[in-house]
């Protein structure tokens, strides 16, 4: 029976196509071969590893984001209200735009934003002259739900600032839905 570290185990879980699926019982993992390993101490899984690398992504970027927050630079979102980056528009009027995430936390999840940035650039920067379309994008996130049939359950969160890990410095709601939320979030 091959005994092996757990780092040595995760090293080769990382090692493309090398490893079959796996199965953890206590100390011991079982392969779709029918080879067994003692894994001795058990840290943590590969999946809440992935997780970490992923949280540590966001973060990565949500700094890199905060450094050219100011610049006034045109942000993705205005290209994609430009119609210069493609995008699959759920919902729009002449102030606001709704287009599925590319990077999708749930079945459906929208993202909602005014087209004009007009120093939304966080939710932190809203002023009483934001007051209409700060309750525009609430109403549009409600018909976003009824669009997509998850009127019956779904979240609108705002991400503000590097440590909500915000990665594109204009406002913007991700309506999340199709599937059971958790509490507490994050």
């Amino acid at each position: 029976m091959a005994v092996t570290s757990s780092s040595m185990l995760l090293r080769n879980f990382s090692t493309a196509g090398r490893v079959a699926q796996s199965v953890r019982v206590t100390s011991r993992i079982f392969f779709s071969t029918g080879e067994l390993i003692r894994v001795l101490p058990y840290t943590r899984s590969s999946r809440s590893i992935s997780s970490t690398r992923a949280a540590h992504n966001e973060e990565a970027a949500a700094k890199a984001a905060a450094s050219v927050a100011d610049t006034g630079a045109p942000t993705i979102f205005d290209k994609i209200i430009a119609k210069k980056i493609p995008s699959d528009i759920i919902y729009e009027d002449e102030n606001v735009l709704a287009f599925r995430d590319i990077n999708p936390q749930a079945p459906v999840h929208v993202l909602v934003i005014p087209k004009l940035r007009d120093g939304l650039t966080t939710l932190g920067n809203a002023e009483p002259r934001h007051v209409e379309v700060l309750g525009q994008l609430l109403h549009a996130s409600k018909i976003v739900a009824e669009k997509e049939g998850i009127l019956d359950g779904f979240r609108v969160v705002i991400n503000n600032g590097v440590e909500a890990c915000q990665s594109v410095y204009h406002l913007h709601l991700h309506v999340l839905g199709g599937r059971q939320m958790k509490w507490p979030p994050g």
